[in-house]
Protein backbone atom coordinates (compact mmCIF):
# COMPACT_ATOMS: atom_id res chain seq x y z
CA UNK A 1 0.00 0.00 0.00
CA UNK A 2 1.12 3.40 -0.42
CA UNK A 3 1.09 5.17 3.54
CA UNK A 4 1.50 8.89 3.97
CA UNK A 5 2.86 8.47 8.18
CA UNK A 6 2.15 10.83 10.34
CA UNK A 7 4.10 10.86 13.63
CA UNK A 8 6.42 13.31 15.30
CA UNK A 9 8.44 12.22 18.24
CA UNK A 10 11.07 9.96 18.82
CA UNK A 11 9.09 6.60 19.86
CA UNK A 12 6.77 7.32 16.64
CA UNK A 13 10.27 6.61 14.74
CA UNK A 14 10.48 3.27 15.19
CA UNK A 15 7.21 2.71 13.46
CA UNK A 16 8.37 4.69 10.65
CA UNK A 17 11.66 2.76 10.48
CA UNK A 18 9.53 -0.47 10.53
CA UNK A 19 6.71 0.76 7.73
CA UNK A 20 9.98 1.46 5.61
CA UNK A 21 11.22 -2.10 5.80
CA UNK A 22 7.77 -3.27 4.97
CA UNK A 23 6.13 -4.57 2.14
CA UNK A 24 4.47 -0.83 1.75
CA UNK A 25 5.65 2.54 0.23
CA UNK A 26 6.08 4.92 2.72
CA UNK A 27 5.72 8.13 0.36
CA UNK A 28 5.75 11.38 2.72
CA UNK A 29 5.46 11.63 6.02
CA UNK A 30 3.32 14.69 7.97
CA UNK A 31 4.92 16.02 11.48
CA UNK A 32 4.24 19.34 13.45
CA UNK A 33 6.51 22.25 13.02
CA UNK A 34 9.89 22.95 13.90
CA UNK A 35 9.72 23.93 17.58
CA UNK A 36 12.32 25.10 20.66
CA UNK A 37 13.28 22.09 22.29
CA UNK A 38 15.55 21.19 24.98
CA UNK A 39 17.45 23.42 27.60
CA UNK A 40 18.56 25.74 25.30
CA UNK A 41 15.27 26.19 23.50
CA UNK A 42 17.01 25.93 20.36
CA UNK A 43 14.44 25.90 16.85
CA UNK A 44 14.78 22.25 16.21
CA UNK A 45 12.83 19.84 14.05
CA UNK A 46 10.72 16.60 15.16
CA UNK A 47 12.61 13.47 15.64
CA UNK A 48 10.08 11.88 12.88
CA UNK A 49 11.12 14.72 10.35
CA UNK A 50 14.58 14.18 11.15
CA UNK A 51 14.63 10.34 10.57
CA UNK A 52 12.24 11.34 7.09
CA UNK A 53 14.83 12.91 5.99
CA UNK A 54 17.60 10.85 6.31
CA UNK A 55 15.58 8.29 4.75
CA UNK A 56 15.25 10.26 1.70
CA UNK A 57 11.25 10.73 2.34
CA UNK A 58 9.37 13.82 1.73
CA UNK A 59 8.47 15.46 4.77
CA UNK A 60 5.30 18.51 5.60
CA UNK A 61 5.08 20.62 8.50
CA UNK A 62 1.55 22.02 8.07
CA UNK A 63 0.90 24.57 11.33
CA UNK A 64 -2.44 22.83 11.57
CA UNK A 65 -3.94 19.73 10.02
CA UNK A 66 -7.51 22.34 8.83
CA UNK A 67 -4.95 24.05 6.21
CA UNK A 68 -6.97 23.68 3.32
CA UNK A 69 -3.95 23.06 0.82
CA UNK A 70 -3.10 20.39 2.87
CA UNK A 71 -6.29 18.35 1.57
CA UNK A 72 -4.94 19.15 -2.00
CA UNK A 73 -1.45 17.65 -1.46
CA UNK A 74 -2.47 14.73 0.11
CA UNK A 75 -4.67 14.04 -2.57
CA UNK A 76 -2.40 14.47 -5.08
CA UNK A 77 -0.22 11.17 -3.20
CA UNK A 78 -3.01 9.30 -3.45
CA UNK A 79 -2.46 7.03 -0.31
CA UNK A 80 -4.51 3.99 0.35
CA UNK A 81 -3.94 4.55 4.24
CA UNK A 82 -2.42 7.15 6.67
CA UNK A 83 -0.87 5.74 9.66
CA UNK A 84 -0.39 7.78 12.85
CA UNK A 85 1.50 7.45 16.16
CA UNK A 86 1.68 10.39 18.18
CA UNK A 87 0.71 12.78 15.95
CA UNK A 88 0.03 15.52 18.23
CA UNK A 89 -3.11 17.14 16.76
CA UNK A 90 -6.28 16.06 15.80
CA UNK A 91 -7.13 15.15 11.87
CA UNK A 92 -10.27 16.51 10.73
CA UNK A 93 -13.25 14.99 8.69
CA UNK A 94 -11.62 16.08 5.22
CA UNK A 95 -8.80 14.47 5.76
CA UNK A 96 -9.59 11.33 7.20
CA UNK A 97 -11.96 10.57 4.13
CA UNK A 98 -8.95 10.91 1.84
CA UNK A 99 -7.62 7.30 1.94
CA UNK A 100 -9.95 4.25 0.61
CA UNK A 101 -8.54 2.25 3.87
CA UNK A 102 -8.51 5.98 6.20
CA UNK A 103 -6.43 6.55 8.86
CA UNK A 104 -4.84 3.95 11.13
CA UNK A 105 -3.81 4.87 14.35
CA UNK A 106 -0.85 2.90 16.87
CA UNK A 107 -2.12 3.91 20.45
CA UNK A 108 -0.06 2.80 23.53
CA UNK A 109 -3.25 1.45 25.37
CA UNK A 110 -5.07 -1.23 25.48
CA UNK A 111 -8.18 0.66 24.16
CA UNK A 112 -10.97 1.61 25.49
CA UNK A 113 -8.57 2.05 28.96
CA UNK A 114 -6.47 5.52 28.97
CA UNK A 115 -7.58 7.23 25.88
CA UNK A 116 -6.10 10.34 25.36
CA UNK A 117 -2.33 12.47 25.24
CA UNK A 118 -0.51 10.39 27.74
CA UNK A 119 -1.90 6.49 28.39
CA UNK A 120 1.24 5.24 29.60
CA UNK A 121 1.95 7.96 32.08
CA UNK A 122 -1.75 7.07 33.30
CA UNK A 123 -0.99 3.43 33.45
CA UNK A 124 1.85 4.11 35.70
CA UNK A 125 0.39 6.82 38.22
CA UNK A 126 -2.87 4.54 38.68
CA UNK A 127 -0.88 0.89 39.12
CA UNK A 128 -2.06 -1.21 36.39
CA UNK A 129 0.20 -4.55 36.24
CA UNK A 130 0.03 -5.04 32.30
CA UNK A 131 -0.76 -2.33 29.71
CA UNK A 132 -0.24 -2.42 26.07
CA UNK A 133 -0.49 -0.80 22.45
CA UNK A 134 -3.97 -0.90 19.82
CA UNK A 135 -4.40 -0.27 16.50
CA UNK A 136 -7.51 1.03 15.34
CA UNK A 137 -9.42 2.93 12.87
CA UNK A 138 -9.20 6.83 13.60
CA UNK A 139 -12.76 8.32 13.85
CA UNK A 140 -13.44 11.99 14.98
CA UNK A 141 -13.40 11.15 18.37
CA UNK A 142 -10.89 10.62 21.03
CA UNK A 143 -9.88 7.78 20.41
CA UNK A 144 -13.04 5.94 19.86
CA UNK A 145 -12.13 4.37 16.80
CA UNK A 146 -12.63 0.35 15.97
CA UNK A 147 -9.74 -1.83 17.13
CA UNK A 148 -7.79 -3.83 14.97
CA UNK A 149 -5.38 -5.66 16.85
CA UNK A 150 -3.66 -5.21 20.37
CA UNK A 151 -0.30 -6.13 21.92
CA UNK A 152 0.46 -6.44 25.59
CA UNK A 153 2.68 -5.56 28.08
CA UNK A 154 3.62 -6.16 31.78
CA UNK A 155 4.12 -3.13 34.00
CA UNK A 156 7.39 -3.67 36.10
CA UNK A 157 8.15 -2.35 39.67
CA UNK A 158 10.61 0.12 38.58
CA UNK A 159 9.00 1.34 35.14
CA UNK A 160 9.50 4.38 34.22
CA UNK A 161 7.19 6.12 31.50
CA UNK A 162 10.20 6.57 29.15
CA UNK A 163 11.23 3.20 29.43
CA UNK A 164 7.51 2.03 29.29
CA UNK A 165 6.98 3.70 26.08
CA UNK A 166 10.18 2.95 24.35
CA UNK A 167 9.49 -0.91 24.77
CA UNK A 168 5.75 -0.09 23.71
CA UNK A 169 6.97 1.51 20.55
CA UNK A 170 8.72 -1.38 19.32
CA UNK A 171 6.22 -4.24 19.96
CA UNK A 172 3.39 -1.48 18.58
CA UNK A 173 5.61 -0.95 15.65
CA UNK A 174 5.53 -4.67 15.11
CA UNK A 175 1.51 -4.41 15.69
CA UNK A 176 1.28 -1.21 12.91
CA UNK A 177 2.85 -3.29 10.75
CA UNK A 178 0.81 -6.90 10.72
CA UNK A 179 -2.45 -4.55 11.07
CA UNK A 180 -1.78 -2.84 7.61
CA UNK A 181 -0.41 -6.57 6.22
CA UNK A 182 -4.05 -7.76 7.38
CA UNK A 183 -5.93 -4.47 5.83
CA UNK A 184 -4.56 -5.07 2.47
CA UNK A 185 -4.89 -8.70 2.03
CA UNK A 186 -8.58 -8.09 3.44
CA UNK A 187 -7.82 -10.62 6.21
CA UNK A 188 -8.54 -8.13 8.81
CA UNK A 189 -11.60 -6.05 10.13
CA UNK A 190 -12.03 -3.58 13.19
CA UNK A 191 -14.10 -4.61 15.83
CA UNK A 192 -15.91 -1.77 17.40
CA UNK A 193 -14.56 -0.53 20.88
CA UNK A 194 -16.36 -1.87 24.63
CA UNK A 195 -18.38 0.92 26.23
CA UNK A 196 -17.03 -0.20 29.42
CA UNK A 197 -13.93 0.04 30.88
CA UNK A 198 -13.46 3.82 29.36
CA UNK A 199 -10.76 6.22 30.90
CA UNK A 200 -9.21 8.80 29.96
CA UNK A 201 -5.19 10.30 30.01
CA UNK A 202 -4.86 13.64 29.65
CA UNK A 203 -1.37 15.42 29.15
CA UNK A 204 0.20 15.26 32.61
CA UNK A 205 0.83 19.23 33.72
CA UNK A 206 3.68 20.30 35.66
CA UNK A 207 1.34 20.28 38.75
CA UNK A 208 0.54 16.96 38.36
CA UNK A 209 4.10 15.82 38.73
CA UNK A 210 4.40 18.00 42.02
CA UNK A 211 5.18 15.05 44.29
CA UNK A 212 2.60 14.37 47.19
CA UNK A 213 4.54 13.17 50.08
CA UNK A 214 1.00 12.92 52.42
CA UNK A 215 0.60 9.98 49.83
CA UNK A 216 0.95 6.06 50.74
CA UNK A 217 4.65 5.22 49.40
CA UNK A 218 3.06 3.25 46.60
CA UNK A 219 1.51 6.54 45.35
CA UNK A 220 4.65 9.17 45.88
CA UNK A 221 6.95 6.49 43.86
CA UNK A 222 3.90 5.54 41.13
CA UNK A 223 3.58 9.59 40.36
CA UNK A 224 7.83 9.94 40.32
CA UNK A 225 7.49 6.83 37.55
CA UNK A 226 5.18 8.59 36.18
CA UNK A 227 6.18 11.67 34.94
CA UNK A 228 9.87 10.14 34.24
CA UNK A 229 11.18 11.71 31.55
CA UNK A 230 8.25 14.33 31.05
CA UNK A 231 7.38 16.24 33.13
CA UNK A 232 9.70 15.53 36.24
CA UNK A 233 8.30 15.09 39.33
CA UNK A 234 9.50 17.78 41.76
CA UNK A 235 9.52 19.21 45.05
CA UNK A 236 10.52 22.21 47.23
CA UNK A 237 13.69 22.70 49.79
CA UNK A 238 13.59 26.31 51.36
CA UNK A 239 11.31 27.40 48.24
CA UNK A 240 13.65 26.02 45.58
CA UNK A 241 11.90 23.52 43.22
CA UNK A 242 14.16 20.23 43.43
CA UNK A 243 14.03 17.36 40.83
CA UNK A 244 13.04 14.24 42.03
CA UNK A 245 14.04 11.25 39.61
CA UNK A 246 13.76 8.06 41.67
CA UNK A 247 12.74 7.06 44.83
CA UNK A 248 13.39 3.36 46.35
CA UNK A 249 10.20 2.03 48.35
CA UNK A 250 10.92 0.90 51.58
CA UNK A 251 11.11 -3.10 52.28
CA UNK A 252 10.24 -5.08 55.69
CA UNK A 253 13.64 -5.44 56.04
CA UNK A 254 14.40 -1.95 55.76
CA UNK A 255 16.90 -0.39 53.36
CA UNK A 256 21.36 -1.10 53.46
CA UNK A 257 22.15 1.69 56.06
CA UNK A 258 23.01 -0.11 59.83
CA UNK A 259 21.95 3.96 61.11
CA UNK A 260 18.53 3.72 59.75
CA UNK A 261 16.08 2.90 62.78
CA UNK A 262 12.75 1.43 61.23
CA UNK A 263 10.94 1.97 64.95
CA UNK A 264 11.31 5.75 64.44
CA UNK A 265 8.29 7.73 62.90
CA UNK A 266 8.54 9.83 60.22
CA UNK A 267 6.24 12.41 59.23
CA UNK A 268 4.82 12.99 55.12
CA UNK A 269 7.77 14.95 53.65
CA UNK A 270 9.90 15.09 56.68
CA UNK A 271 13.61 14.25 56.04
CA UNK A 272 15.91 11.85 57.67
CA UNK A 273 19.66 11.51 56.59
CA UNK A 274 22.58 9.26 57.34
CA UNK A 275 26.20 8.87 55.99
CA UNK A 276 24.95 6.72 52.80
CA UNK A 277 21.10 7.97 52.07
CA UNK A 278 18.55 9.78 52.28
CA UNK A 279 14.84 8.65 53.76
CA UNK A 280 11.80 11.25 53.20
CA UNK A 281 8.78 10.42 55.18
CA UNK A 282 5.06 9.19 52.94
CA UNK A 283 1.55 9.06 53.84
CA UNK A 284 2.48 5.16 55.23
CA UNK A 285 5.91 4.25 55.37
CA UNK A 286 8.92 6.60 54.03
CA UNK A 287 10.40 6.28 50.86
CA UNK A 288 14.66 6.18 50.03
CA UNK A 289 15.66 9.68 47.41
CA UNK A 290 17.73 7.55 45.18
CA UNK A 291 18.04 10.41 42.23
CA UNK A 292 17.39 14.48 42.22
CA UNK A 293 17.91 17.13 40.00
CA UNK A 294 18.56 20.13 41.68
CA UNK A 295 17.27 23.76 39.85
CA UNK A 296 19.83 24.08 36.65
CA UNK A 297 22.25 21.10 37.55
CA UNK A 298 22.17 17.34 36.18
CA UNK A 299 20.73 14.29 37.95
CA UNK A 300 22.75 13.26 40.66
CA UNK A 301 22.49 10.61 43.36
CA UNK A 302 20.59 12.29 46.46
CA UNK A 303 23.54 11.16 48.79
CA UNK A 304 25.96 13.55 47.32
CA UNK A 305 23.33 16.28 46.69
CA UNK A 306 22.80 15.95 50.64
CA UNK A 307 26.15 16.19 51.38
CA UNK A 308 26.85 19.39 49.18
CA UNK A 309 23.12 21.10 50.01
CA UNK A 310 24.17 20.69 53.86
CA UNK A 311 20.65 19.31 54.35
CA UNK A 312 19.38 18.02 57.48
CA UNK A 313 17.41 15.78 59.59
CA UNK A 314 13.97 17.41 60.44
CA UNK A 315 14.04 19.81 57.37
CA UNK A 316 10.51 19.05 55.43
CA UNK A 317 10.50 18.86 51.50
CA UNK A 318 7.28 20.17 49.52
CA UNK A 319 6.49 23.50 51.24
Amino acid sequence: MRLVFAGTPDPACRSLERLVASRHSVVAVITRPDARRGRGRALSSSPVADLATDLGIPVMRPTTLREPSLVDDLAALEPDCCPVVAYGGLVPPGLLALPRHGWVNLHFSLLPSWRGAAPVQHAILHGDDVTGASTFRLTEGLDTGPVYGTVTESIGPDDASGDLLNRLAVAGAELLVRTLDGIEDGSLSPVEQSADGVSLAPKLTVDDARVRWFEPALAVDRRIRACSPEPGAWTERAGERLGVRQVRLVTPAGPADPLWNTSEPLAAGTVRVTKRAVFVGTGSVPVQLEQVQPAGKNVMAAADWARGARLVDGETLGG
